[in-house]
């Protein structure tokens, strides 16, 4: 049901400082979330949710009173809804869905059951909750006592379901708690006219909870224009005052009702949005055919991605439906398919903050084969600084492998001490908290570089059985002046010494990691047993974030990865190990001729270099 994705086509490298025009691909997605992309095609695979995926679906369900109206009764499209989401749970992982009030048009005992025994098509296959509007009862609120909609659609409908998790003593409203993205979630499902004792139930059920985020359902919350700009109703305003606004924990209230859709954002207590939706469609074409509201969480990129159709509608043969069934299978206005921007752990960090990993020792993050590992805290430096403070020429970067490989500081031109500097800025999850400040740049070339000294082991290493290389990086925002081209890590060394003849130049470096004028980083490398120089290029990446860069070779053949994803633009040519010439490793700067250029410009954390080719959940595992 999305859109087609757009993908702009990208050329190979053509010359290395050439200030070529390239289409710039989209933005990078957020740090580690591989190995929870991978259950998730494994769980997609098999047609169940997951849990752990970083993008769900919650599937909304609103007025289908016109489809138990009587004897106009007509439960197709709901089957058809039902039959769709279960069909669907895996491949666009659905957590649950929440049905919006006036399942029926009269509340007789006839409407209920059937709209009951429709439901029952949902059991043991996606937990659910329904709530009470004024068209499934008779009167009053929530202490009305017993109803025909209370025996189909009360507690103990819910009981065999994972997310339930309790109702209020009358049964009219219901709790329940779904895992998600790694976390979970809270779902408030109150009846149309909760008292002033369920409320108060509703509130024991957040204190009971109390970092759990909260979406809350009812039916009568808010009505909107015909522009779609939603203002509370006065049952709504009642909600608003009594419950939403002082509890922090409900981003997100959802109710049916009135027509047409429309939405609305609120500032609560804490100063934080509440999002305000209305979702009916029984006014549309067959009382609304069934149609669902799906809301895809998407914790990765930050979004909640709202769409609205009737499956019903879409399993129509395309040239038999009618003019009406036509215009009514998707809903595309703006407030029926939309997205939310949201900064998920900031939104809910007044309840449920982010706790930082602490540092985690060396030990811990060196799997088999390591040859060189630094950090730049204590533990890493003999000449730890204090944030802010320059870093001096000379200061040595301990390889924490005990291998040796030391790297030592150094300045480029006539830099001067602001060109690198310690910082206690770090990729929440490195597993070291600091990080070196490079300030460098051209016209003129400034930088500074971290070498290996010229008997270092790993100046030899030629890495024929593969090699994983590691760093972490930060561009800043605003990315200012011309940094086209710098170089962020490599050895020294022209491939021409090598014996290479196919590259761009002889005095190209054996291998380099580097940033080209459209921010796309640029590995290249000049293997030891090839004639070649195959070369990955990464999208644009982002600037002011943090990102995770790792270069794996399996001796056959090099990929980058980016934040845990694998770019697209990797190189089909064999790579065999990396012809080193015994010359040091470097951070900070590429040497091309006989001089190394502008440096790096940025800040870069943890540096690790395996002998081997990590897998994505190994190289991961130890920065999770």
């Amino acid at each position: 049901m999305t859109a087609a994705e757009r993908q702009n086509p990208l050329q190979r490298r053509s010359l290395l400082r050439a200030a070529a025009a390239l289409p710039v691909a989209g933005a990078a997605v957020a740090a580690f979330e591989a190995p929870a992309q991978a259950a998730s095609s494994a769980a997609a695979d098999r047609g169940r949710f997951d849990p752990r995926s970083p993008r769900f679906v919650l599937a909304v369900l609103p007025d289908t009173q016109y489809l138990f109206d009587a004897d106009s009764t007509d439960p197709a499209p709901l089957r058809e809804a039902f039959r769709h989401l279960v069909a669907e749970r895996g491949e666009a992982n659905i957590a649950f869905m929440t049905h919006l009030g006036d399942v029926t048009e009269h509340g007789t005992e006839d409407e209920i059951e059937r709209a009951a025994d429709t439901f029952r098509t949902l059991h043991g296959k996606l937990p659910y909750s329904v709530l009470a509007g004024n068209h499934d009862i008779s009167s009053g609120d929530d202490q009305r006592g017993d109803s025909a909609y209370l025996a189909a659609f009360g507690p103990a409908r819910y009981k065999s379901m994972p997310t339930y998790r309790g109702a209020s003593p009358d049964g009219y409203n219901t709790y329940h708690v779904l895992t998600a993205a790694d976390r979970s979630w809270l779902v408030l499902a109150l009846d149309w006219r909760i008292s002033d004792k369920g409320v108060r139930w509703a509130q024991g059920v957040l204190d009971a909870h109390p970092t759990l985020p909260a979406v809350l359902t009812t039916h009568d919350i808010a009505w909107a224009d015909d522009d779609g700009k939603a203002q509370l109703s006065d049952n709504g305003k009642r909600l608003w005052e009594n419950l939403i606004r002082g509890n922090d924990q409900i981003f997100l209230a959802l109710g049916g009702h009135y027509w047409p859709p429309g939405r609305t954002v609120l500032r609560n207590d804490a100063d934080n949005d509440v999002h305000v939706h209305i979702t009916n469609y029984q006014d549309r074409y067959y009382g609304g055919a069934g149609m669902i509201r799906t809301y895809g969480f998407d914790l990765a990129r930050g979004v909640i991605d709202v769409e609205t159709f009737s499956p019903w509608l879409l399993a129509r043969d395309p040239g038999k439906r009618s003019p009406l069934e036509a215009e009514t299978i998707e809903l595309t206005g703006d407030a029926d398919r939309f997205s939310l921007d949201i900064d998920f752990d900031e939104r809910f960090a007044g309840f449920a903050p982010v706790v930082p990993p602490k540092p985690r020792p060396a030990s811990a993050v060196m799997p088999r084969g390591t040859v060189a590992y630094w950090r730049f805290d204590a533990s890493g430096t003999s000449a730890g600084g204090t944030a802010g403070k320059p870093v001096a020429n000379g200061a040595v970067v301990r390889d924490l492998t005990g291998n040796g490989n030391d790297l030592a500081v150094s300045r480029l031109a006539a830099s001067g001490p602001d060109a690198l500097t310690w910082s206690a800025d770090h990729h929440p999850g490195q597993p070291a908290h600091a990080s070196l400040r490079f300030d460098g740049g051209k016209s003129p070339d400034r930088g500074a570089i971290l070498a290996t000294s010229a008997g270092a082991a790993l100046n030899k290493e030629k890495f024929l059985r593969g090699y994983t290389i590691e760093t972490f990086i930060r561009l800043p925002e605003p990315f200012e002046g011309d940094h086209a081209w710098m170089g962020i890590l490599s050895w020294e060394g022209r491939n021409g010494d090598a014996g290479k003849t196919t590259g761009w130049s002889p005095l190209e470096p054996t291998c380099s990691l580097n940033l080209s004028p459209e921010r796309f980083l640029q590995f290249v490398v000049y293997p030891q047993r090839q004639d070649a120089d195959p070369t990955s290029w990464s999208h644009a990446v982002p600037v002011g974030r943090w990102m995770h860069i790792a270069l794996v070779n399996d001796g056959r053949r090099t990929v980058m990865y980016v934040d845990g994803s694998k770019i697209a633009r990797n190189p089909s040519q064999p790579s065999t190990g990396i012809a080193t010439l015994g010359k040091p490793f470097v951070l900070g700067a590429t040497q091309f001729d006989e001089r190394f250029g502008q440096g790096f410009y940025g800040w870069m954390g943890d540096t690790r270099i395996v002998n081997r080719a990590l897998s994505v959940r190994e190289f991961l595992a130890p920065f999770e």
